[in-house]
């Protein structure tokens, strides 16, 4: 697949998590078609064949490694423990050198022993899955901002896009601490972008609309009607997700901070 060069990413260092499959990938890819050296994270080197996205973390950065511009790394860790985000962070910036672009894209509704939550609901989800659902998004987004804004703001520069999910706009019936999570991400979101500020760093999230990923078409029933087509309303198509981060990140969008873009082709429309 070839990615178009949107923006100029010459001599940005990107730190990517969860970008050994779906979403994460995208982004990483189209990062690098703009000229960015990249970082690949997920939490288990073969996080990316569980839907056939890729052989292993490593065998992926090799790939795209020789796409080039820039250069790529991989980096595992699990976002949710202090140390393993200071280590992963420490190793992308010893490869690569200091973080410019930092993308928050790892989470997912996973119970603590895999799987979705069962009961997924507002009063009946265990402790265990519900601590777990909450470690996953909104622990590691701000273990994952805090071992790499700092630096940001040293160098006074830098762009953070978190990711946010439509549930945490709406209430739902189902995937409810999931939305909790998101729905906090966004407000941490807004609360960092405002603590940066005064250090030219700034903080803005996405919210994806349902996105055809791998691991989307495999695990949902979809509606073929949804698929394709001139009518937005449909799925979005991954790259459509990662050009609008790839927007957030660039130097086109040098005044927009604390800001949250919904990319679901209108499907929650309200002021």
């Amino acid at each position: 697949m070839s990615i178009p060069k949107t923006f100029n990413f010459g001599g940005a260092v990107a730190l990517v998590t969860g970008s050994g499959r779906g979403l994460g990938r995208m982004i990483a890819e189209t990062l690098l078609a703009g000229g960015a050296h990249v970082a690949l994270h997920d939490i288990s080197e073969d996080a990316p064949a569980a839907f056939g996205e890729a052989e292993s973390l490593t065998a992926l950065a090799k790939e795209l490694s020789a796409r080039g511009p820039g250069k790529v790394v991989s980096v595992l860790g699990d976002i949710s423990k202090e140390a393993d985000v200071a280590a992963l962070v420490k190793k992308v910036e010893d490869s690569l050198g200091p973080i410019s672009i930092l993308v928050n894209c790892a989470g997912g509704d996973i119970a603590a022993k895999g799987g979705k939550p069962n009961p997924n609901d507002a009063l009946n989800i265990s402790l265990e899955d519900m601590q777990a659902v909450m470690n996953r998004n909104f622990v590691g987004t701000m273990l994952m901002c805090r071992a790499v804004v700092p630096g940001m703001a040293k160098r006074q520069k830098g762009a953070v896009i978190n990711f946010g999910s439509l549930n945490g706009h709406i209430g739902v019936v189902s995937e409810v601490v999931y939305g909790c999570a998101k729905a906090a991400i966004l407000h941490y979101t807004r609360c960092l972008a405002l603590e940066m500020k005064p250090n030219g760093v700034r903080v803005n999230a996405i919210s994806p609309g349902p996105t055809t990923t791998a691991r989307f078409l495999a695990t949902r029933a979809t509606d073929p009607s949804k698929m394709d087509g001139v009518s937005l309303e449909r799925y979005a198509k991954p790259q459509e997700i990662a050009d609008a981060v790839a927007f957030l990140a660039s130097d086109q969008a040098g005044f927009v901070n604390g800001q949250v873009l919904r990319v679901d082709g209108g499907m929650t429309l309200f002021a």
